[in-house]
């Protein structure tokens, strides 16, 4: 397995991350209504739930661009090296997230975005 794909396989889980950071706690946490519960968080709770919804958005792009450049024979090195750089971003975006750094977080968003785009333009 390459390095791409276990990054693939490591920003699947990631999520859920941020998930336990919104329900760290469980103050009052209804496991019957965990949507309801979220939605009336606030603080780093709300900013984790947030960051949880952006990661799982953010998958797709990062799949596609993984298995399209395996197809096409990238340069699995480099494949490798700005999925790793993806991995970062994103794990760099949920810590801004959660501690209210929002320029920051703004800065690896666009980061781990760019690593994704360029994944493309190694085929």
């Amino acid at each position: 397995m390459t390095i791409a794909y276990w990054c693939v396989l490591f920003m699947g889980l990631f999520p859920y991350v941020a998930t336990g950071i919104a329900k760290k706690g469980f103050e009052g946490y209804d496991n019957g209504m965990p949507r309801q519960w979220l939605a009336k968080q606030t603080g780093f709770r709300a900013r984790a739930n947030a960051a949880q919804a952006n990661l799982f958005e953010s998958l797709p792009f990062f799949f596609a661009a993984v298995v399209i450049a395996s197809i096409a024979n990238a340069p699995q090195n480099r494949v490798d090296l700005l999925a790793i750089g993806f991995v970062a971003a994103r794990t760099a975006y949920l810590i801004c997230y959660v501690a209210d750094w929002p320029t920051t977080r703004s800065i690896v968003w666009l980061a781990g975005l760019a690593c994704v785009v360029a994944i493309f333009f190694q085929i």
